[in-house]
C-alpha cells in the first residue's frame, strides 16, 4: 500500500526487453535504501525491486502492466515518480493507493497562474461514477484532489512544492498519465453494482 507522496524522482538509465517483459533501471537518491522483493511505486505503478546497484535499482513490468500504464511509453533519461511502500505507523498523509494503476488519462491542458497551475486531464468514459468533487485521484503517483469534474475530464490544482518535487514539471500536453481511482468509491461502486438487481426488485 502507498499514500501518493512522492518520495523522490529517479531516472530511467536502461531499458531492456525481454520477450514481453520490459526491464527497467532507475537510479534515484532512494536506490541504495531498498531492497530485493521490496515494492515501489512507479508514477504509481507498483513495481517490484529485481536487482540492484550502488545507486540504481531494476524493476520488471510484464504484459498486463504495459498494457494498463504509460510504462510502454517510457524512455531513458525520462524522469519518473517513486515511493516506497507506507509503514503501518506512520501518518496517511496522502489517500490510500495500491500502486494498481485502472487506466491512462491525458494531459488536454497546462494552465500557469500566479503561483500555481492548473492541469486538466481526460479520462475513459467507463470510470466517470468513480470521480467525485474533492474526491481522491492518484496521478502518476501523486496523491490529488479532483477539481472541477465534467463528463470525462476533471482539474488538478498543483502548488509550486509539489510541481518542483514531481513529474508534473515535465507534464505536457498530449501526455498519457497513469490514473489510479480511490479505492473506496471503487469498493462502494461494485458494492452497488452487486446489489442493484435487488434493489430493482423492492
Amino acid at each position: 500500500m502507498f499514500t501518493g507522496i512522492i518520495e523522490s524522482l529517479g531516472t530511467i538509465t536502461d531499458i531492456q526487453q525481454e520477450g514481453s517483459n520490459y526491464h527497467l533501471t532507475i537510479e534515484s537518491s532512494i536506490s541504495d535504501q531498498l531492497k530485493i522483493d521490496q515494492s515501489v511505486a512507479h508514477d504509481g505503478v507498483c513495481l517490484t525491486v529485481v536487482s540492484l546497484t550502488a545507486n540504481t535499482h531494476t524493476v520488471t513490468a510484464i504484459k498486463e502492466t504495459l498494457d494498463l500504464t504509460t510504462i510502454g511509453n517510457w524512455q531513458v533519461g525520462q524522469l519518473v515518480n517513486l515511493e516506497r511502500a507506507a509503514q503501518g505507523m506512520a501518518r496517511l498523509d496522502g489517500h490510500i493507493v495500491q500502486g494498481h494503476v485502472d487506466n491512462t488519462g491525458t494531459c488536454l491542458s497546462v494552465e500557469q497562474l500566479d503561483g500555481s497551475w492548473i492541469y486538466t486531464i481526460q479520462y475513459p468514459d467507463d470510470m466517470t461514477h468513480l470521480i467525485v468533487p474533492k474526491g481522491s485521484v492518484c496521478v502518476n503517483g501523486v496523491s490529488l484532489t479532483v477539481v472541477e469534474p465534467r463528463n470525462n475530464t476533471f482539474q488538478l490544482a498543483i502548488i509550486p512544492y509539489t510541481y518542483e518535487h514531481t513529474t508534473f514539471k515535465q507534464l505536457q500536453v498530449g501526455d498519457a498519465v497513469n490514473l489510479e481511482m480511490d479505492i473506496i468509491g471503487k469498493y462502494i461502486a461494485r458494492y452497488m453494482e452487486a446489489w442493484k438487481p435487488q434493489i430493482l426488485k423492492s
